[in-house]
């Protein structure tokens, strides 16, 4: 089809205008080309320019055709003929797109110019995309898939001109979807020719194409190409060699994404290609991207494939020496002043194109997926020497390298923390301030990650070093140590920081007057996490410090003084939470007060004051309780204008609105189809925080803030369920809804006509969700959310029709969870040598876990809250509990074996109708090697016996010695198996009680169960087995008289674990007593038997 002359003229006229330098008539062409081209007669648009590409003599016109072309052709509109949105040449008819593929297909041919061919290769890419994409048909109704295309690509790649080579694998890159099953063999054979071919771009081109195409390919098709590796491998050497950095980067990322979707096929040329990667990061010559890269690489095995990685002889030390080496590649400006370093104020400054911090990054990786055992070696081969060295590149790097691998290496470095804090500390009063700032550093990442020994074992050698740096003459270093203390802080108990707090305050308050801002904001975030931490102790320091806080909060709002307005108001809140009402008296008044005229005063979107007061509000609310209620009216306004906010979504479908999104900070951008949509993040960053605090009112307040419940949960919760835009968002809102229900509750009643008309609405939403969640990590907190909101409504609040509706959607849940399990099973089969489930897998694994505890909750407090009447329900999903509890997979079994529990617990003898899918669970469970699993059916057992009647009567004597068993096991006191144990003995303990009349030896079994105690783990085991006890004492059973002192331990060793609390401690005690005195003990002697710690807490019951 050749358009008339007349349509050329008018077309060219058009081209120029739009690509003139005069404003105003490019924007005058660009209204034409919208409303008389595209909206009128598209058709002619996509032909005349296509025609364009092939007939016009100026090189310029036919490249800007091209570029049109494809903008035009994607931009998406209503289709006449469907009414559905489809893109602009699908909607052209079949001729048409014949046509037009045949000229676009002869111009990328004939055309002569590289940079031109490259624009129409990116048009035919594009217009490949669609057919890849959608089910386009062919007049007889099969599907179209523009066969010419790829026939055409193959001949371009066998061109004798190399940039007509290079141009077809471009193409292929973009659109690997063309490529048939049918086509693999021929596709190999043009791979394989291309990653040989004398030029080097064509290599390139070849290898980012056959990375693209291997990615589009299903695993098992993956293996027929393991042969190019290789040849793959080859093409870096000459590149190398050139020291060609920009195609060598190139070629590496290739490589990356290779290795990042089967590592295992460079299993046979691994070694070779350590030995390269290794050469390419040493070697200087080369840009430090290329050597990043090669880095990159390397690391990306470790991700993958870390078994290969520990069997390759060479691959863990080298790594650690390259690592280490770059990480010296610092300060090059900054010689031994490190001047340039001081001054630099900016402390989001980006490095993170800089050597040292891939090397860090890397260092981080390599700790986490080979561990400690792999790692430490050749790390500490290194650390010692460097740590001393004369060069201060070397002593940071050390530091910092410790700070990279601390948590990888947790397990083993906690006990060698002593020696790791030997070579850190001393670093705190080096010559170099960097060496300083990097000791802070070390210290602040090792107090998160061994928090809790480092708190407590070495605060006496940890404060007493970093309190005084706070003094240091470098505003840097200052800060540092004041964000190291927050890490240090945030894990240490009151009694812990009580000592050394006088002194602390005193730097810290001191920080409060530095001329340096940012030093000022970090002095007060530190000082907020003190205060946190150090609770009411924190009184003392309360009346110096709230006055210097008003005084920021009372600075005029200045642009450059926000953040430390915003600092200063979170601090105020934290020692308001830390000190409570009573201590803060008028100032509570004063601050709410301050708060209000900062909010006030807030006119920009980007002050950072406004993301800190709704926290700040949050704290307000809980420090004043019921006294905050007033302050509601000026608070809820501008929080429910964030809640309320509606997703700012875009459709970019040119590439300069997203250059220029993509610029903007607090945007997402999202691939779909060659175009992406534009999410505005910041917007629903607030909106998820709006929720959270709406939460925190209705939790904290209660009655207090029913007013708003209705609004609330009619415009902000609900549609909140269902706001697919942001997980967060999701979550939050069903976080939301229990607390709201609470809040009207405690106003009206759970029976009053308001509740129940709040009710029914909420649950029917709650419901719908459980079907509609698409996310599973984000479907089981809308679980969490069914069951809290059951437990707020309390017992028989389901309706028939409700409790079949949360079956239906639980069976839908399983039912998509035993697929997802199938496919893991699939994976894992395809995996060899030490191949590892990436981290996707691993995190998919957690979230199903997490989804089947709380669906078993959910299961759990219906059964609660409805007995028997949810059991006709249940029955439907009978056969899932009998796949599962015979499952190899624990978790499936404990699922299954904690719902059993369930129906034994709140059904009672009802439950014997079900006995002959309960019994041999509970038989096998007792017996099973997964820990949860037999503390599940032990203590599914002792329910039986306790809650069963007759029916179970039986049953549960006969589980005796298999319960014994449980306690018998030969680590059956360790940390993972001490609750089936414990479980085991409670349930004993109630057969005893229950059920004793089918037990036919009681005194016998009676002596073999003391043997069972103590119970210092399971606080909801040990008040049965210790009333038993008691029971036993009053009757002054003979085996627990003869047994008497080691009875008193038993109990004294509850109480010191706090496993006995209240009044069941008490009634403990008192049998204790008893025991004392009928038994006629030495109380004296008793104790001076116990530790010190248990002889403290038994006097403080005992008297």
């Amino acid at each position: 089809m050749v358009l008339p002359p007349e349509v050329h003229t008018a077309l060219t006229q058009l081209l120029q205008g739009l690509q003139s330098t005069d404003n105003a008539i490019r924007t005058q062409a660009e209204e034409r080309l919208n409303t008389e081209w595209v909206a009128q007669r598209p058709d002619m648009a996509l032909i005349g320019l296509a025609e364009q590409m092939q007939g016009s003599q100026a090189e310029g016109t036919r490249a800007f055709a091209a570029v049109l072309f494809r903008r035009i052709s994607t931009r998406t509109s209503k289709d006449a003929t469907t009414g559905e949105q489809r893109e602009t040449f699908l909607q052209l008819s079949y001729l048409q797109r014949t046509d037009i593929r045949s000229t676009l297909l002869l111009c990328h041919a004939n055309e002569p110019r590289a940079p031109v061919r490259n624009k129409i290769a990116d048009a035919v890419a594009e217009i490949a995309r669609q057919y890849a994409d959608e089910q386009i048909l062919n007049p007889d109704g099969s599907r179209d898939t523009w066969p010419e295309l790829l026939n055409a690509l193959f001949q371009a790649s066998q061109s004798p001109d190399v940039g007509m080579r290079e141009s077809a694998f471009r193409i292929l890159e973009t659109t690997p979807g063309i490529i048939e099953k049918q086509h693999e063999e021929v596709v190999l054979g043009v791979f394989q020719k291309g990653i040989k071919d004398e030029a080097a771009q064509v290599r390139l081109a070849t290898m980012a194409a056959f990375s693209s195409f291997f990615q589009s390919l299903a695993k098992k098709s993956q293996q027929k190409y393991y042969a190019l590796i290789p040849d793959v491998l080859n093409t870096l050497i000459p590149l190398k060699e050139a020291q060609d950095s920009e195609n060598l980067t190139k070629a590496l990322m290739a490589i990356i994404d290779l290795a990042e979707i089967a590592s295992k096929m460079f299993k046979n040329v691994f070694g070779d290609l350590v030995q390269l990667c290794i050469s390419m990061i040493q070697d200087k010559g080369l840009d430090d991207q290329a050597r990043q890269n090669a880095l990159e690489l390397m690391a990306t095995f470790a991700d993958q494939n870390p078994t290969m990685c520990r069997k390759d002889p060479n691959y863990t030390e080298q790594m650690v020496t390259q690592c280490l080496s770059l990480m010296t590649d610092v300060g090059a400006d900054d010689e031994d002043n490190a001047a340039e370093w001081n001054e630099q104020e900016d402390m989001d400054f980006d490095e993170s194109d800089s050597n040292h911090v891939a090397g860090e990054q890397t260092m981080d990786r390599l700790a986490n997926k080979l561990g400690g055992q792999i790692i430490l070696p050749p790390t500490f081969t290194w650390l010692p020497r460097m740590i001393t060295s004369g060069s201060w590149r070397d002593r940071h790097a050390a530091l910092m390298a410790i700070s990279a691998i601390s948590e990888g290496c947790q397990e083993l470095m906690e006990g060698e923390l002593d020696k790791v804090l030997d070579l850190v500390v001393p670093a705190l009063s080096d010559p170099h301030p960097r060496v300083r700032w990097a000791g802070c550093n070390a210290l602040g990442q090792m107090s998160t990650d061994f928090k809790g020994t480092m708190q407590t074992k070495y605060h006496q050698v940890v404060l007493p070093a970093l309190i005084p740096v706070l003094a240091a003459s470098e505003p840097r270093v200052q800060s540092h140590a004041a964000a190291a203390l927050v890490n240090f802080c945030e894990e240490a108990e009151k009694e812990i920081l009580e000592p050394y707090l006088d002194t602390l305050l005193e730097h810290l308050m001191r920080l409060l007057q530095n001329e340096k801002r940012f030093v000022q904001e970090q002095a007060l975030s530190t000082i907020a996490t003190v205060a946190d931490s150090a609770e009411s102790t924190f009184g003392k320091w309360y009346g110096q410090l709230m006055p210097l806080l008003f005084n920021v909060l009372q600075q005029p709002n200045e642009r450059e003084l926000r953040l430390l307005r915003a600092k200063a108001m979170e601090c105020a809140t934290l020692i308001a939470l830390a000190v409570g009402k009573e201590r803060m008296g008028q100032d509570a008044v004063t601050l709410v007060n301050a708060l209000g005229n900062v909010q006030a005063g807030i006119t920009d979107d980007d002050d950072p004051q406004e993301s800190y007061l709704l926290h700040c509000w949050g704290r307000m609310c809980r420090v004043l309780g019921q006294d905050f209620v007033p302050y509601l009216q000026a608070v809820m306004p501008p929080l429910m204008k964030l809640a309320q906010a509606k997703a700012d979504i875009q459709l970019l479908d040119d590439e300069e609105n997203v250059a220029q999104i993509e610029q903007e900070e607090g945007w997402e951008l999202v691939p779909l189809k060659g175009k992406y949509i534009g999410i505005k993040t910041s917007t629903l960053d607030d909106k998820f925080m709006a929720v959270e605090l709406l939460t925190v009112y209705a939790q904290n307040l209660e009655k207090g803030f029913a007013d708003y419940v209705g609004t609330v949960m009619d415009t902000v919760a609900i549609p909140g369920l269902a706001f697919f835009f942001h997980d967060p968002v999701r979550v939050a809102s069903a976080k939301c809804v229990p607390q709201l229900l609470g809040s009207y509750k405690a106003a009206y009643g759970a029976s009053s006509p308001e509740y129940s008309q709040l009710w029914k609405a909420t649950i029917e939403k709650v419901l719908e969700v459980l079907e509609t969640e698409p996310a599973i990590e984000t479907l089981a907190e809308m679980y969490q959310c069914f069951y809290e909101s059951v437990e707020v409504s309390g017992d028989d609040c389901l309706s028939n029709e409700q409790m079949a509706i949360f079956i239906t959607s639980a069976e839908s849940v399983l039912k998509d969870f035993q697929t997802r399990v199938q496919k893991r099973m699939e994976e894992a089969n395809e995996r060899e040598d030490g191949e590892e489930p990436d981290e996707e897998a691993q995190f998919a694994i957690e979230d199903d876990q997490t989804l089947l505890s709380d669906m078993n909750k959910a299961f759990h407090t219906i059964f609660k809250h409805q007995k028997q009447t949810f059991l006709p329900h249940w029955e439907r999903l009978l056969n899932y509990y009998d796949l599962f509890v015979s499952n190899q997979d624990d978790t499936q079994r404990q699922w299954a074996l904690c719902i059993l529990d369930d129906v034994l617990e709140f059904c009672g003898p009802a439950s014997w109708n079900y006995h002959s899918h309960i019994v041999q669970p509970l038989i096998a469970g007792m017996r099973d090697n997964a820990p949860a699993n037999r503390q599940a059916a032990c203590y599914g057992v002792g329910v039986a016996a306790h809650k069963g009647g007759d029916a179970w009567a039986e049953f549960a004597a006969g589980s005796l010695p298999i319960l014994f068993e449980v306690t018998q096991r030969s680590n059956a006191r360790s940390d993972d198996d001490a609750f089936a144990t414990e479980n085991a003995c409670a349930s004993i303990a109630k057969i005893l009680h229950y059920n004793n009349g089918k037990v036919p030896n009681v005194q016998e079994v009676v002596a073999h169960w003391i043997e069972t105690l103590p119970v210092v783990n399971d606080e909801e085991a040990a008040p049965y087995a210790y009333s038993f006890l008691a029971e036993l004492i009053d009757r002054q059973n003979p085996v627990v008289m003869s047994q008497a002192a080691r009875c008193f331990t038993f109990v004294a060793q509850a109480l010191e674990a706090e496993t006995l609390q209240g009044n069941m401690a008490q009634r403990i005690v008192g049998a204790a007593r008893k025991l004392v005195t009928t038994a006629g003990l030495d109380a004296n002697q008793l104790l001076g038997g116990l530790p010190p710690e248990t002889q403290q807490t038994v006097q403080a019951f005992f008297g």
